[in-house]
Order: structure tokens, then sequence, then C-alpha cells
């Protein structure tokens, strides 16, 4: 399906000259609230939303001007959203943090006071829902994510505003996501997914995906712990077979993982010649001012941002240089 006038318009307001997205991610609620906790030696139940949104807000003033977007939650985001810069494009998440762990499956949720609508009308260019998502669970639970997406997508094409989807990979049977094993099944749970949403029948305009492999398991990488998973020629391999199955545009996630190790993936992407289309980057940028606030304040984690964290964001964009223009993906005519 061709995109309508009004997704093109909003995908550009996202993307910088070249037609690739360079975001920024700060919609963490759940997480955030954790490790601005622990920073601070409190409670969670000391960090209250003001502390959450002081953050956001020091997040996306310090680094919007050196970005084309920044995703935000509808939460505690809002006040971030209105000091961001000029240049910066939005995108809202719709989903409730975490997942339903009173079921198996990581089921998702929706913000109950929200609507497609309603996010447009905050001003967002883009929604972005996160499910966990695994094509090895059970066909019953898996059934359940797709017509959950399917319904969020026909709302997206309904106020023609477009959808960003991002799906984080786990295993059904349970083995430590940041094992080896796990490390092994990676390439085939992040294929399949990107496999499945690229359908028609999702509506999903921009994949937001993690990198197939595991750096810590990846023979020759920088932070290589000594068991294989994949050679790094398997790794360059996995990254091609990715792209190449992707209907839709698609966008790489930091993960949690290092500014140095989102750079090198990223630089594998380019020595495999992957055809993505850009990042949209969290905790890769401003994770190491969590402690800074935690201890000193809003003032003191405005100048590491400043400091530290344009090191990371400018990195990340010297590093999506290779990127190409999502409208390449989308068969539209590419930025002039």
């Amino acid at each position: 399906m061709q995109l309508s006038e009004g997704k093109i318009k909003h995908l550009n307001a996202l993307s910088n000259k070249k037609g690739v997205i360079a975001a920024a991610a700060m919609d963490q609620r759940g997480s955030l609230r954790k490790s601005i906790a622990s920073a601070k030696g409190v409670p969670q139940e000391q960090i209250s939303d003001d502390m959450m949104a002081e953050f956001k807000v020091a997040v996306s003033r310090v680094l919007t001007p050196y970005a084309s977007a920044i995703l935000l939650d509808p939460e505690f985001g809002l006040p971030a959203a209105k000091a961001r810069a000029a240049n910066a494009g939005l995108l809202l998440a719709y989903e409730e943090s975490g997942y339903d762990n009173t079921k198996p499956g990581r089921l998702p949720d929706l913000l109950p006071h929200l609507s497609v609508k309603r996010i447009k009308e905050m001003g967002a260019d883009a929604v972005k829902i996160l499910i966990y998502y695994s094509p090895f669970d059970k066909p019953d639970v898996n059934d359940i994510k797709h017509a959950f997406i399917e319904r969020i997508g026909a709302e997206c094409e309904f106020y023609d505003i477009p959808f960003f989807l991002e799906f984080v990979g786990y295993d059904p049977a349970g083995a430590d996501e940041k094992g080896l094993e796990y490390a092994k099944k990676k390439p085939s749970i992040v294929i399949g997914a990107m496999e499945e949403f690229g359908k028609p029948q999702y509506h999903v305009d921009m994949l937001k995906v993690e990198v197939p492999t595991n750096s810590e398991f990846v023979e020759g990488s920088s932070v290589f712990k000594g068991q294989v998973a994949q050679t790094y020629k398997e790794a360059l391999d996995l990254y091609r077979k990715a792209a190449d199955v992707a209907q839709k545009p698609f966008i790489y996630l930091s993960a949690g993982v290092s500014n140095a190790v989102f750079v090198e993936n990223l630089n594998l992407a380019a020595e495999a010649g992957t055809a993505y289309s850009g990042v949209l980057c969290g905790r890769a940028t401003w994770k190491d001012g969590i402690p800074v606030y935690g201890k000193h304040g809003v003032k003191a984690l405005e100048d590491w941002l400043g400091d530290e964290g344009l090191k990371n964001i400018n990195a990340v964009n010297e590093a999506i240089k290779p990127a190409k223009p999502w409208q390449a993906k989308a068969g539209l005519p590419l930025p002039v």
C-alpha cells in the first residue's frame, strides 16, 4: 500500500534532509524510575513524577538540537516535548510500560486514557508501540499480538499518522536474554519478527528493530567474552539476511548497550551494506547521566549532557552516515 501524503509529511518531519531518522529515545518509564532510585539510594516510591519529567526535559532540551526527532511517553514526557528543539519531530508511545506478567507470553497493553486520535492531537508525528515478540512462542499467544498490532495499524491508517513498531525478542522457554544460548537464537527471532510485521495487514510504516546479534558473543567484537555464538563473518551475513526480509523501512534501537557498542553495531551494519534508515537511540546516549542526576541534580545532568551526552549523540550521528533514506524502501522518490 502506498503511503498517504499525510504520513509522508509526518515521516519527513521525523527525518533529516537525507531521509534518515536520527532520533533520540526518552520514553523509558518504569526502568528510568528504578535507575534514578538506585542512583539516589532511595526506594522507587520516592522518585516523583516531577523528577521523571525533569530528567526527560533536560535530555530533550540539550540533545534534540542534534537529533531529527525524539521519542517520548505521554505520561511524563509532554513537558519534554515542549522543550524540544524546533528541528526535532515528535513520536509518542502508546503502550503501557512493561508487560502483563500475570499471564504467559509477555502480553502488551495500551495506556488506558489514550487513543491514536489523542496522540495526534498532542502534536505527535508518529505513534510508537513496543511489544515483546518471539516467532517461536505458542500460536495462541502470537495470535493475540498479531490482532493487537492489526488494530493499532488500522487506527493509525484512519488518523493518517505513521506507525512505528518496536519489537524486543525473548525466549518463550525462559533462556536468559543476555546469555550464550539466547545469542544463538536471537538472529532467527529478530529475522522472524521483521518478516512477520512487514506484512501489509499490520499497516506498520517503520520497523524499529534490534540488531540480529549480541556483540558479547560475536568473535572479534570489542566486547567479545570468549564464547562464540557467531563469527564476525556470520554476523555480517545475519545483518544482511535480516535486511533482506524487511518489507518496510527499518531503524535500529540501541537496546540498552553502551554508546561504543551501539556505534560498533552500526559500523557492522554499514560494513554489511545494510539498507537501514537510521536509529531511535535512547540509553546509549544518556544512561550514564542517571548517576549524575541522582547524586548532583538536574543542573549537573544538563552539564553532563552538554559534554558527554553530546559526544555520544554525535558519535551515533557519524555512524549513521551510511544509512539509506526511508523513501528508498517505501518506493518513493529520494530526497534531493
